[in-house]
């Protein structure tokens, strides 16, 4: 085993983890923002209600003029920020490269990559379409146009990036961090997957049907990415799932309440928030056992082995 046990090496002080997660989350924020809000500093000269609508909405980048594929481009900007600041303070900070972080070796698994991201596409499709042929009212077909076209291209581009990130920062450095404290795998799967559910507790499916309804989403999709990276030893089977995930919805399907607004192929008129919660339950296991058999890994119990410093 190789991913987390290499958080033994190099400079692991906890507070290095804590200034390092600190640091990225402000450069994301701060330098990651610039060209939403030189878009909207832009737009505030002919609409001085702008950054008010922003406030109300920040997912709406139509009220900044922008196409939608355009706004999906400044929404994902951040993410790709905060990336390049991780790749860039991941070696003066823990004396650590960036491909450690990934798996705890020097090589990147390119093949876990692309099998993971396709089974979880294939799974996903399955799914939409069962459930468009059970309740197709359910379903409006939205824009088969050029729209389509140029948002696949950004999609599949631009997504990667954000995927690559969110998996890097939770199921690589702070499950590495964690591990280094504890010494075991449980707790750190349990407290990423916790943070992981929280970070996305401003989004607006959350507004929407309620924290209590959605966060156990998010916190069940860290879960299942984190339990298949401590199966691999490594997070590029989360990354690319969590990668054929959001290009999947961005290019499929969206809803009213979608914290990306995107002229997919379908727009999903109602939301039914618990059926969404039970079909990730049995997306997410038979998506662990088809993977388990592909990769070959072992049986369950690692993850609740003692990790040798």
């Amino acid at each position: 085993m190789n991913h987390l046990e290499s958080t033994f090496r190099g400079k692991n002080n906890f507070w290095r983890y804590l200034l390092m997660f600190a640091v990225i989350l402000i450069v994301s924020n701060t330098i990651g923002a610039f060209p939403l809000l030189i878009s909207a500093y832009l737009k505030s000269i002919s609409d001085p209600e702008i950054f008010s609508k922003l406030v109300a909405n920040p997912n709406d980048m139509v009220a900044l003029g922008l196409h939608p594929v355009a706004g999906l481009a400044l929404m994902i900007f951040p993410f790709i920020a905060g990336l390049a600041a991780f790749i860039l303070l991941v070696k003066p900070f823990h004396s650590r490269t960036f491909r450690q972080t990934i798996n705890g070796t020097d090589k990147i698994r390119w093949n876990r990559f692309f099998i993971s991201g396709a089974v979880w596409l294939v799974i996903m499709a399955i799914y939409l379409f069962a459930y468009i042929g059970i309740k197709p009212s359910n379903f409006a077909l939205g824009s088969r146009t050029y729209s389509l076209l140029l948002l696949s291209l950004v999609s599949v581009l631009l997504i990667p990036f954000q995927a690559t990130f969110e998996e890097t920062l939770f199921r690589g450095y702070l499950m590495q961090g964690f591990a280094r404290l504890v010494k075991n795998r449980w707790f750190p799967l349990v407290m990423t997957s916790v943070l992981f559910g929280l970070m996305h507790a401003f989004n607006p499916e959350v507004a929407e049907y309620g924290f209590l309804v959605m966060i156990p989403q998010y916190v069940l999709f860290g879960l299942i990415f984190g339990i298949i990276s401590i199966l691999d030893d490594g997070i590029e089977a989360s990354m690319g799932a969590h990668t054929a995930n959001n290009v999947f919805l961005c290019i499929m399907v969206t809803s009213k309440s979608s914290a990306l607004q995107t002229p997919a192929l379908y727009e999903q008129v109602t939301v039914y928030p618990w059926i969404e919660f039970a079909g990730l339950i049995v997306s997410g296991i038979i998506f662990i056992a088809v993977l388990k058999k592909i990769f070959r890994w072992g049986d369950f119990s690692v993850i609740f082995r003692k990790i040798s410093s």
